[in-house]
């Protein structure tokens, strides 16, 4: 009888419609995320026009959405683990849909921030849940690059956001930006009949007919056989507390570094995003309207997220991401001082790229990183860790503005946390992660040598 090794199937596949049809529902799904984290940016100045608010109280119902965040990484991260990523994927995308477009219909601050925070469940947990899914169906050899392809849909939300709304609020009001938000939920029956279940989860739960179906499709050179049987790593079995399996083998320390590295590169993203252009201006820069900012960001962003992931398939992506956090560090610390206008653009480019883009490649790490089995469980619990520095950031960053400090000083605040996320990075042990392990696997090493965990096929 057959043995299918499913890691092998997935790693030495060769791109095709398959893959193209996962990698443009993961990135759509994206897309809408980024938006609707992004329009309440927008639409906040109508917001607080509407709803006679001050600063203060708009800035708690911004963070209400990122504390839901923190939450919905954690928690739909684990459960996809354990109810299958399909269902995951759709429950959060019913969450942000329907609770951005009833945020449309609220008047009063609290009920606002209420279905924030609701929506902000399913902006935070869909993330690595598409993560995961993206890293195991993709190709060995273009894995970084198709993560960071689809993640890059983020910053196509966010200017699709900053693009629109505008001229939506002018002629229809700030609730228009946040109803438009519900039409992705009607795409959930499209997305569960289209979208392939984690394999891990098909093996667990007995679907071996479902399994074999996906197998042809992932490598059309594979035909299914009544007795084929598929053996996973020891490493990629859900045992009964995923949380735990975290800290299993080695992966501890590391685990904990990955929560280090999210939280400093979150820290730095929503530090840029809420200050940058307040701070500017303060030191006399005429840069014309916010948009730009948003607009320059992102697109720095997507650069360094695709370039980021090429580089990461052509060398190790540790030492990728090593390098894109010390381009932070530098890029940032350079914003505190005068240069042209054409130089300061460059450099918020490069902010962009080493911080959301950095952001987008540490997933992709976090990614490989992680047996399939708790891949969503390990990159939920590092994005929602990491969320607490996006919550305090704007906090922190506003506190150090409010003293009136030189700019230097307040840009090399956001810039030490790229140091810190660097040296953290550097500590991850790598021998450690599944992707090191499945290839040292494959060679023949005996350390790695997986436990097979077998399904026998209904015949």
């Amino acid at each position: 009888m057959p043995h299918i090794d499913i890691h092998k199937l997935a790693d030495e596949a060769r791109f095709n419609r398959f893959h193209a049809q996962i990698l443009l529902w993961c990135a759509l799904i994206i897309i809408f995320d980024g938006y609707d984290l992004a329009v309440v940016g927008i639409a906040l100045p109508s917001i607080m026009k509407g709803m006679g608010v001050d600063a203060t109280s708009a800035g708690f119902m911004v963070s209400a959405a990122l504390f839901g965040m923190m939450f919905g990484a954690i928690f739909m991260g684990t459960v996809a683990d354990r109810i299958g990523r399909r269902r995951a994927i759709a429950i959060c995308i019913l969450l942000f849909s329907v609770f951005t477009a009833a945020a449309g219909f609220t008047s009063d601050p609290v009920t606002f921030s209420v279905t924030r925070f609701l929506a902000g469940l399913g902006i935070g947990g869909v993330m690595p849940n598409v993560v995961a899914q993206m890293t195991e169906y993709s190709p060995r050899k273009i894995r970084g690059t198709m993560v960071t392809l689809m993640f890059s849909g983020y910053s196509v939300g966010g200017m699709l956001a900053a693009l629109l709304g505008k001229g939506m609020i002018e002629s229809y009001g700030w609730q228009s930006v946040f109803l438009a938000a519900s039409l992705p939920a009607l795409l959930i029956p499209v997305i569960l009949k289209s979208m392939p279940e984690s394999m891990p989860f098909l093996i667990r739960s007995g679907q071996i007919d479902a399994l074999k179906h996906v197998a042809s499709r992932l490598e059309p050179g594979y035909q299914p056989q009544p007795g084929d049987r598929f053996a996973l790593p020891a490493g990629d079995k859900a045992g009964d507390a995923p949380i735990g399996k975290l800290f299993q083998d080695g992966r501890g320390f590391s685990t904990v570094m990955f929560w280090v590295a999210f939280f400093m590169c979150l820290f730095m993203v929503y530090a840029l995003s809420s200050w940058l252009a307040k701070m500017m201006a303060g030191a006399g820069y005429s840069l014309g309207s916010a948009l730009t900012f948003v607009l320059v960001l992102n697109f720095g962003a997507m650069l360094g997220a695709i370039g980021g992931g090429w580089l990461a398939d052509r060398f190790n992506i540790k030492y990728v991401l090593v390098g894109m956090y010390a381009l932070a560090a530098v890029s940032i610390t350079l914003l505190g001082y005068p240069v042209p206008t054409a130089l300061l653009f460059v450099l918020v480019a490069l902010a962009g790229a080493s911080t959301i883009g950095t952001q987008i490649v540490t997933y992709a790490y976090a990614g490989q990183f992680y047996p399939m089995a708790v891949r969503a469980t390990g990159i939920g619990w590092a994005s929602g860790i990491g969320r607490s520095g996006a919550i305090l950031a704007p906090i922190v960053i506003g506190a150090l503005v409010g003293m009136s400090l030189p700019l230097q000083q307040n840009f090399v605040a956001i810039a030490i946390p790229a140091v810190i996320a660097m040296i953290a990075v550097l500590l991850i042990d790598h021998r450690r992660s599944a992707s090191a392990q499945h290839a040292a696997n494959q060679a023949g090493s005996p350390q790695a040598a997986p436990l097979a965990a077998e399904a026998r096929a209904a015949s």
